[in-house]
C-alpha cells in the first residue's frame, strides 16, 4: 500500500537545492513520516529556473503587488516565478497535505520578510509566492512549516488533519459524494469534531439532517470548509476530556464498576496534566474491544492514525 501524497519542499528531505547548495535535511520528515506518507518534492526557486547556487532573493513591495527580486541587485524573479506556479498548482488537487521550508520568500508560510521597492525592510508579515498561491488554491489542504513539527501539539494537529483529509478525498470528494458517503463520514469524526470544536460539530450535524432543501455538493462544501476549520483548532485538556466522557457514556455498560472508577481516574490525571493522552485513550479502546459498540467501531477519535506515529504520547 502506497502513502499518503503529501507535497515538501525539496531541501527538506536532504536535497541540496538551496540558494548557497546546501539543504535543510529534516530526519523527522524522511525517516518517521516517510513510512506513512509519499513525498511529493518540489523546490520552486530551482524549478522557476532560477539554478544552484543562485543569488539570495527577497519580496518586494511594489504598486502593482509583490516581487520577488535578488537581495544585492535589481534582478527580477517574479515572472519566472508566476510562470512556474501557474504551471505547477493543477497537478497538486490530489495531495493531502504540504510540508514547507520556513522563511523562504518562495515556502515560507508565515512571518516572511516584506521589503519596499528599494529593498528596505518593512515588516515581518508576508508569505513566500508559492506557499501563497498553495494555500489559496486549495483552502481545505493541510499546510505547516517543518519547524512548527518539533511543536508536539502542532504535529499532533497537522497529521491528524493530512489523515481525516485524505479519508474526505478517498471516501466522499468527486465522484465518490453521496448522502451515504457524506453521512458516514461526519458519523466517522464525530467525536473528533466535538474534541477540536464543539461550537463547530453543533453546526455540522444539523446541516446535514436535511439533505434535500438544496444540492448536495453544496452542502458538502460547505460541511467540509466547516469541518478543516474546526480541525485547525488545538484541542485543549478540557475538550478531550469531554469527547472522552461522552465516549464512555457507550460503553459504561459493558464495564465492571472497578473498570469505570480506573478510567475515569486516569481521564481526571489527564485532565490536570499528569499523563498524556494515550492512557486514558489506550483504557477506552481496551473497554470498547472487550465489549464492542457498534456506533464507536468506526469512530476515527480512537485510532485518527497509525498507533506507531505515538504522536499522543507526547500531548
Amino acid at each position: 500500500m502506497s502513502g499518503i501524497p503529501v507535497g515538501i519542499s525539496t531541501c527538506l528531505l536532504g536535497k541540496e537545492v538551496r540558494h548557497d547548495g546546501g539543504h535543510k535535511h529534516s530526519r523527522y520528515c524522511t525517516q518517521v513520516l516517510s513510512k506513512h506518507f509519499e513525498f511529493r518534492s518540489i523546490c520552486p526557486e530551482l524549478e522557476a529556473g532560477l539554478g544552484v547556487p543562485r543569488p539570495a532573493i527577497h519580496l518586494r513591495e511594489h504598486e502593482d503587488g509583490l516581487h520577488l527580486i535578488e537581495s544585492k541587485g535589481t534582478k527580477d524573479h517574479t515572472q519566472p516565478m508566476q510562470d512556474f506556479i501557474q504551471q505547477i498548482l493543477p497537478s497538486l488537487e490530489n495531495l493531502r497535505g504540504y510540508i514547507l521550508m520556513a522563511k523562504s520568500p518562495s515556502c515560507g508560510m508565515e512571518r516572511i520578510k516584506i521589503h519596499n521597492a528599494e529593498g528596505a525592510f518593512m515588516h515581518r508579515d508576508g508569505r513566500g509566492m508559492f506557499a501563497d498561491a498553495l494555500m489559496k488554491a486549495y483552502p481545505l489542504m493541510p499546510v505547516e512549516e517543518e519547524g512548527r513539527l518539533h511543536d508536539d501539539m502542532l504535529r499532533e494537529n497537522f497529521i491528524e488533519r493530512v489523515f481525516a483529509y485524505d479519508d474526505w478525498m478517498q471516501n466522499v470528494a468527486g465522484d465518490q459524494l453521496t448522502k451515504q458517503s457524506l453521512l458516514e463520514f461526519h458519523q466517522r469524526h464525530k467525536f473528533t469534531l466535538l474534541a477540536h470544536s464543539e461550537k463547530i460539530y453543533r453546526q455540522l450535524g444539523p446541516m446535514l439532517a436535511d439533505l434535500k432543501s438544496e444540492p448536495l455538493a453544496q452542502v458538502a462544501e460547505r460541511y467540509i470548509h466547516g469541518f478543516m476549520e474546526a480541525m485547525t483548532q488545538k484541542v485543549s485538556r478540557g475538550s478531550h476530556v469531554n469527547a472522552m466522557q461522552h465516549l464512555l457514556g457507550y460503553l459504561k455498560d459493558g464495564m465492571s464498576a472497578e473498570e469505570k472508577t480506573v478510567l475515569l481516574e486516569q481521564i481526571e490525571a489527564y485532565r490536570r496534566g499528569e499523563i498524556p493522552l494515550v492512557v486514558p485513550m489506550t483504557l477506552l479502546r481496551l473497554a470498547q474491544r472487550k465489549e464492542p459498540v457498534d456506533y464507536l467501531h468506526t469512530q476515527k477519535y480512537l485510532t485518527p492514525y497509525p498507533d506507531e506515529l505515538g504522536l499522543r504520547n507526547n500531548v
